[in-house]
């Protein structure tokens, strides 16, 4: 099984890099008439959807039998085994406005189980991936979460709320005691990315809400992978579909979930 995975994950990382280039290439020919509004501070382009139907006909060359749950189509039925979770470009925002923070998330999802995750950044050419008892790697390279071991000596990343302001008390409440308890929160504008940065060690922590799946579901495998932990607000398991994570190395997690379960329960 892991064999298997370490060669989809190989075929996937190929296949990012393709797709990183048609983003970071198309970007030129990108017009104001092409940006759509999905809803509110939501947007998508040509780009995003010819970035998706690419995505899902080579995976699904890969894996014949997998269903898909993407940002911009619905699929139809899923498969009982594998189906792949898929961005075709997060930081949709940063992009038409030429913000080099964006990047391609693609995950296996096997059954309930996330087994392979990559995730690519086409301005720095980096890609992050991991598959199921394989380790985390950046192009290449072995990476693993930071050894910080106190929330006071860490630097904590997180994404605003741009369309759900349901919890903006309680996430204002975190955010002010992390500003003041911190080494400082950033916002880049991408989950994945912010959960891969987790996964390398640049950010000692991550947490949000308001997500969708495709926003985190290679990231949480690669930062599990390096060695970090994920979960809910609530310290569970439904960090991919529940709309909320928290995530960090594994020596501040503790601190920093009771930080998010005061804050949001």
């Amino acid at each position: 099984m892991q064999f298997q995975l370490a060669s989809i994950c190989k075929q996937v990382v190929d296949l990012s890099r393709e797709m990183g280039y048609f983003l970071h290439e198309e970007i030129e020919r990108l017009k104001e008439e092409d940006i759509e509004v999905k809803s509110l501070n939501n947007f998508v382009t040509y780009i995003d959807k010819q970035t998706e139907a690419r995505l899902v006909k080579a995976l699904g060359d890969i894996l014949p039998s997998s269903g898909f749950i993407a940002e911009e189509k619905d699929y139809g039925k899923l498969s009982n085994e594998y189906n792949w979770i898929i961005d075709p470009l997060d930081g949709t925002t940063n992009y038409i406005h030429g913000v080099p923070a964006y990047c391609i998330s693609i995950a296996l999802q096997y059954k309930k189980e996330i087994v392979v995750g990559v995730i690519h950044e086409p301005n720095l050419n980096e890609t992050f991936y991991a598959w199921k008892g394989g380790g985390a790697f950046l192009n290449g390279e072995k990476i693993s979460v930071s050894g910080k071991k106190k929330l006071k000596d860490s630097l904590i990343a997180t994404g605003f709320p741009y369309h759900d302001y349901s919890q903006m008390e309680n996430y204002m409440k975190t955010f002010h005691y992390l500003m003041r308890h911190s080494h400082g929160v950033r916002r880049l504008g991408s989950a994945a990315l912010d959960l891969a940065y987790v996964a390398c060690g640049r950010y000692d922590g991550f947490y949000e809400y308001g997500l969708s799946p495709w926003d985190v579901a290679a990231g949480t495998l690669i930062v599990q992978q390096a060695g970090g932990k994920n979960s809910d607000f609530k310290g569970g398991e439904n960090y991919i579909f529940g709309k909320e994570i928290v995530a960090s190395n594994a020596n501040i997690f503790e601190e920093f979930l009771q930080l998010m379960m005061r804050s949001f329960n």
